[in-house]
This record gives C-alpha cells, sequence and structure tokens, in this order.
C-alpha cells in the first residue's frame, strides 16, 4: 500500500512500520545500555563505522582498509564486550506480556509473610536480601550457598538476618513457597550510583542479580533502614508498608495470577 511519494522514492506502509520498529528497538537499547561502560564503547564502534563509510567515499584507500578490517570483526567482537548487556536485553524481551504467554512465572503466594519479614528487619536497623525467583532458574546462586529448602516463613526469616546468626551475611533466595538456600553470594552490578545515591554492596548485589536476570530483589540497608526492591536493573525505594507490598505483588504479577486461580477454583 503506497502512502507518497519523496522525488524517485516510493513510501509504502510497510516501510514506515519497518522504520517504526528500528526506531523502538534503538530506543530500547539506549534506554537499556544508557550510563554503562558498554554503551560508551558501543558509540565508539559506531564511529568506526562511520568513519570507514566516510573513508570509502573519499576513496581514502589505507584508512578505508584499516577501518574496514575492524569493522569485519565488530559483531564478534560486539558480542563479547557486550554479553552481559546481551542477556540483560533477552531478559528483557522474556518478561513481556507476549513472552509471558509461552512462560509460566513462578510466584510466590507468601507476599504477606515476606513483607512482614522486611518490615521487621528494618524496625531491628538490619540488612537484610533477599532474591526471588521468577522464571529464570538461579541454580548456580543456591548451590554455592547453604542449602535450607525449607518453608517461607517470617521468623525464619527475621532469624536468618539476625546479625548474630552465621547465615544472615550474603542472600536468601526463595522460589515458590521455599527458602531455597542462605548466605548466597550475588553478582554485583557495575552501577555503583544511582539517582545520584552512592550504592553499598549489598544494593550492588541486589541490583546486579535483576541484571542478569528476571529475578527480584528486597535490599533493607542496615545504615538507613529503608527498603528497596530492584527488578530488570531498576532500583526502587518502598516508602511505607503498603508501598512494598504493592510493588512486590506487582513484581510477581500477584493480581493475574490470583485472577487465573480464581477462575480455576470457580471452573471445578
Amino acid at each position: 500500500m503506497e502512502l507518497f511519494h519523496i522525488g524517485f522514492l516510493t513510501v509504502k506502509l510497510i516501510d514506515v512500520i519497518d522504520i517504526l520498529l528500528i526506531t523502538y528497538i534503538f530506543y530500547r537499547l539506549y534506554k537499556i545500555m544508557r550510563g554503562t561502560v558498554a554503551f560508551q564503547i558501543f558509540v565508539s564502534l559506531l564511529l568506526i563505522i562511520g568513519f570507514s563509510l566516510v573513508a570509502q567515499l573519499v576513496n581514502m584507500k589505507a584508512v578505508g582498509w584499516l577501518l574496514s578490517r575492524i569493522t569485519e570483526i565488530w559483531v564478534i567482537a560486539f558480542i563479547i564486550l557486550f554479553q552481559p548487556e546481551i542477556r540483560r536485553i533477552l531478559s528483557t524481551f522474556g518478561r513481556t506480556r507476549l513472552a509471558r504467554l509461552f512462560f509460566k512465572f513462578d510466584i510466590t503466594e507468601n507476599v504477606n509473610e515476606i513483607v512482614e519479614a522486611c518490615i521487621e528487619i528494618q524496625k531491628n536497623s538490619w540488612g537484610a536480601l533477599l532474591v526471588i525467583t521468577r522464571n529464570a532458574s538461579l541454580d548456580n546462586i543456591i548451590e554455592k550457598g547453604e542449602i535450607l529448602l525449607a518453608k517461607i516463613n517470617k521468623e525464619l526469616i527475621i532469624s536468618i538476618f539476625n546479625p548474630k546468626s552465621p547465615l544472615h551475611d550474603g542472600a536468601i533466595v526463595l522460589s515458590s513457597n521455599n527458602i531455597e538456600a542462605a548466605r548466597c553470594t550475588l553478582p554485583l552490578s557495575e552501577t555503583r550510583i544511582y539517582n545520584r545515591r552512592k550504592l553499598g554492596t549489598r544494593h550492588r548485589a541486589g541490583l546486579g542479580i535483576t541484571e542478569q536476570t528476571d529475578a527480584v530483589s528486597l535490599i533493607i540497608s542496615e545504615e538507613t533502614q529503608e527498603i528497596s526492591i530492584a527488578q530488570s536493573g531498576r532500583l526502587e525505594l518502598c516508602i511505607n508498608k503498603d508501598d512494598l507490598t504493592k510493588k512486590l505483588r506487582e513484581a510477581m504479577n500477584f493480581k493475574r495470577f490470583s485472577k487465573s486461580l480464581k477462575s480455576v477454583i470457580e471452573s471445578k
């Protein structure tokens, strides 16, 4: 279907859709990579490709040959240098509504228990780091921690993060109805400052696991007693108990799960 002409060019509806899709993809890439070292490297690669094209146009053979050799291996270099970002981008696409039609997310039924535990830890001025799995497996993280396989329980979570407990260092991993493991070591995010706020090791760990997987993490600061929730490489502050409950339920897709569960029960 032809829309209009620009000189000798014919613009069709599919061309407009094509341009809009490419624009959206580059916009999402920019949002994901903005502020990272990888973004600076990505811009440098684009400049090299641009200089190569200019060199070929003005017939600078030596410079053009050198730059063309570099651009020939740029795809391999892109994969090697941007491996964390590529994993993060694919993970982001995997969390879209379309992808959720094909994947079943592991939804916890223990939001209230988790929230109550976090509030109690906050009142005690302790630090804590909880990681909740969704679709991606965290077996490699769990295996390196202390395996518990205990039912999610407010009192147990609180006792784990008691400073006198030998398990209080590191993170606990929650999956479905269980506390899978404690004292887990998480990958640290390269982000050291977020929203003009310097991040400590606990916050970088909580943010890092959400950059590499689709997990949700809850971070309780020992210094400020603030509770933050991290997902998809983003960090949000929870201002109170209700806000924490709302954000956690939304992150775990709680509303849709409840609706689906209700429809299953009513159909029986």
